[in-house]
Parts: structure tokens; C-alpha cells; sequence
């Protein structure tokens, strides 16, 4: 007689129970129906793992404009100051004399004596008339003297155009000379110098002894001296 075969029941059973208690296992960051076994995982083949699939997340910054990729320009540096032109200072008009020795020694009716007068204006104005006036005081007779029935002394001004000597005005008083009594005159410009030459002769008759020959220089269009000066003079016989 064939033996009869026992169903397996109890192997069945087991497995099933097995699978009830991983279901009801708790699963961390998983769905209840994630953690269920597969058919794969009962009849022991593996499961296939899907690869997955990356998403390019779009940025939300916008990309650089060509401008903003430009090196900033350097700030200019701070230049120093213009330094201010300093006003050259003021000068004015300025009278000067030369001559041998500086002085002149005149011997009665001898050779005249040269001397030079140097014009230097300034910066502060131009002058439109200048006129030089030349003085002398009187001398007093000494024994011996030849009373002049004239003038007894002679100046002349170098004409520098022709170079020729030509009678210059020369006044004999022990008074102030008056500006308003000179007209005429020459420009001198600003900055400008001009030098102009004399010369003084005394004649045979006259008084001799010492006296300056004084020099004014007058603006006669204000009638107004700019300028004066004196030169040592000596006067003796021949």
C-alpha cells in the first residue's frame, strides 16, 4: 500500500507569517507599501535598480552682463594744486647819473665835461611826456673872477639820432624850480631804460667854486616831478 503524502502546511504557514511580520515592521522615510516584499525578493532573483535620472535645476541668478565682467576703472587720484602765480612786485621810476669820477670838474674856459642820465621806468605806468630840466645856483665872485656879462656856463644834449651836440636848456636860480613852467617831453614805455647824454662847458669869464648841478625829471602831463637828482660840480680858472 502507497504511503500517503502530507501536505506541507506547516512550511506554507511559516512563510506567510514571515511576510506578515516584515510588512508590519516600521520603515524610516519610507511608504507602508515600499516596504512589501517583491516577487523578486520571495523567489530569491534580484531586483533590478533603476538608475537615477538627474534634473538641472535652473539658477536663478542671471548671468553676468559683459560690463559687470570689466575691471572697474581706478579712481583718479587727487592732483595737487596749480601752484598761483606770484605778481612780479611793483617798481617805479628810477633817475640815475654817471660820469668820471663821479663828478664833474670844469675849468673856465676849458673842454665841457660828459655825463650820462639813465631813465629806468618800472612796472607800475607808461609815461607819456617827460621832460629833464637842469639847475645850477649862483656862485659868488672870488678874487680874480671875470664877471660874465652872460651865462657863463654851456650845455648841450647829444642828439642820438645824428649823434650831433645841441643847446640844452639850463636854468641859474637858487629857487625851486616851478614844474608848470616845462612843456613837451618824450614816452617812456613800462619796464622801459633809456640813457641820454650831456654835457657842460664853462666859458672863460664867471664866477668859479663849487655847486651841484641839479637834474629834475618832471611828467608834464600832471606838471609833476618823478625824478631828481644831483651831481658834485667844480668850477676853477684856467
Amino acid at each position: 500500500m502507497p504511503a500517503r503524502r502530507v501536505p506541507a502546511i506547516p512550511a506554507l504557514a511559516a512563510l506567510l507569517a514571515a511576510a506578515a511580520l516584515a510588512g508590519c515592521a516600521p520603515q524610516s522615510g519610507g511608504s507602508p507599501s515600499s516596504s512589501a516584499p517583491s516577487a523578486a525578493a520571495l523567489s530569491g532573483s534580484p531586483a533590478a535598480t533603476p538608475s537615477a535620472t538627474p534634473t538641472a535645476v535652473p539658477s536663478s541668478a542671471p548671468p553676468p552682463s559683459p560690463a559687470a565682467a570689466q575691471p572697474k576703472p581706478a579712481a583718479p587720484s587727487a592732483s595737487r594744486p596749480t601752484p598761483t602765480a606770484v605778481p612780479a612786485p611793483a617798481t617805479r621810476l628810477a633817475l640815475s647819473v654817471s660820469a668820471p669820477g663821479g663828478r664833474l670838474s670844469l675849468v673856465r674856459g676849458g673842454a665841457a665835461q660828459e655825463f650820462g642820465i639813465t631813465l629806468r621806468n618800472g612796472n607800475t605806468r607808461a609815461y607819456g611826456h617827460l621832460v629833464l630840466a637842469f639847475q645850477m645856483e649862483i656862485l659868488l665872485h672870488r678874487e680874480g673872477d671875470v664877471p660874465a656879462s652872460g651865462d657863463a656856463f654851456v650845455l648841450e644834449r647829444r642828439d642820438p639820432a645824428t649823434g650831433a651836440w645841441r643847446a640844452a636848456p639850463l636854468r641859474i636860480a637858487n629857487d625851486a624850480l616851478p614844474a608848470t613852467l616845462l612843456q613837451g617831453g618824450t614816452p617812456l614805455a613800462r619796464d622801459a631804460v633809456r640813457t641820454e647824454r650831456f654835457r657842460l662847458r664853462a666859458l672863460k669869464a664867471g664866477a668859479t667854486g663849487s655847486t651841484p648841478l641839479m637834474v629834475t625829471l618832471v611828467d608834464t602831463d600832471t606838471d609833476s616831478r618823478v625824478g631828481s637828482l644831483s651831481l658834485p660840480a667844480t668850477t676853477t680858472r684856467g
